[in-house]
């Protein structure tokens, strides 16, 4: 199943979760401003998973923020957050106001071109909570982003649009997974932010 412009109002996944996505919230020159800002701004690394005892580095790199110091566990490794700077903040409110919700902290994720991308799982981490509120916001290269529900093995598709944003709720983590298709089409960076309510702080 494939949606590519969708009403906000409409709920994305037929059963068991709730996704809704609001378009472009920023124009593309704003788009486009902040893609180059994080790009050169904030200090990227690569991200590390150990999975069946094997240490991983993927080409993607992320970034970790919030309002405090939080020690982020995830894929069996421990990240720490950084402090707020002045232009992620302005996402935020911007993010926060389209979703009617507060965050105390951001993932970012950059993926160089195509050839990166995300494999299927959930953000079903203890620290977020149960049915957690994780709002999406995408820079840069239109991307697809799929989801799979965990039993039905049901798919929704649709695509991640410069300055749209995505947010998932409710029961979604717990019955869906999603994921980031490589694809040799893309060739230009996009950078992901993803804007959680961490519960457990260290």
């Amino acid at each position: 199943m494939d949606l590519f412009h969708q009403d906000v109002h409409q709920n994305l996944l037929p059963y068991d979760g709730e996704v809704n996505y609001f378009g472009m919230i920023l124009n593309r020159e704003q788009a486009d401003h902040y893609l180059e800002h994080l790009l050169h701004t904030v200090p990227w690394k690569n991200d590390e998973a150990v999975i069946h005892g094997k240490h991983i580095i993927t080409k993607r790199k992320v970034a970790w923020y919030g309002n405090s110091n939080y020690a982020y566990s995830y894929s069996n490794t421990i990240k720490h957050a950084l402090a707020w700077t002045r232009e992620l903040l302005e996402l935020k409110a911007r993010v926060e106001k389209t979703a009617q919700k507060e965050f105390n902290s951001c993932l970012l994720n950059l993926y160089h071109d195509g050839n990166e991308g995300m494999t299927w799982h959930s953000d079903n981490e203890k620290a977020l909570g149960e049915n957690t509120t994780i709002a999406s916001l995408s820079l840069g290269a239109e991307r697809k982003f799929s989801f799979k529900h965990k039993k039905t093995k049901q798919t929704v598709s649709m695509i991640l649009e410069n300055g749209g944003l995505l947010v998932m709720k409710g029961s979604t983590q717990t019955h869906w997974l999603h994921s980031l298709p490589k694809t040799k089409k893309v060739t230009r960076p996009r950078i992901n932010l993803t804007f959680r309510t961490f519960v457990a702080p260290a």
